[in-house]
């Protein structure tokens, strides 16, 4: 995958944003107001943080030389993937989507209820 590729897919989930909150070089998604995946557009090769299940990302970073705890994040939380890999790209979107899942998991019942009743995602 590339990164309009990770981009558009980000950009498909419901209540799904995109900002340069940092600086110019850290693309951020965020599902209403949360971080769910970051991509340093200047550093190659690419890659994208993002959460995970702290059990899975011990098994992730055990069987893929691709996957290694989150640069600059809580190593515990979250992962950073390598997408230039050979990583399958139904894989990265699976990865992708249990991160965004896990943000909204841990949101207010209003906020899940928000992001339930878009039709627009």
């Amino acid at each position: 995958m590339d990164i309009e590729a990770i981009r558009v897919y980000c950009l498909s989930k419901k209540e799904v944003s995109e900002s340069f909150p940092f600086d110019e070089s850290v693309l951020v998604f965020k599902v209403l107001t949360k971080v769910f995946a970051l991509v340093n557009i200047d550093q190659r090769p690419w890659s994208v943080n993002l959460k995970c299940d702290p059990e899975k990302a011990m098994e992730y970073r055990e069987c893929y030389p691709e996957i290694t705890p989150g640069y600059h994040m809580n190593k515990k939380h979250w992962n950073t993937v390598n997408f230039e890999g050979a990583l399958p790209p139904i894989f990265l979107q699976d990865l992708i989507t249990h991160s965004y899942e896990m943000v909204v998991s841990k949101m207010t019942k209003k906020d899940r209820n928000k992001i339930a009743n878009n039709l627009n995602g």
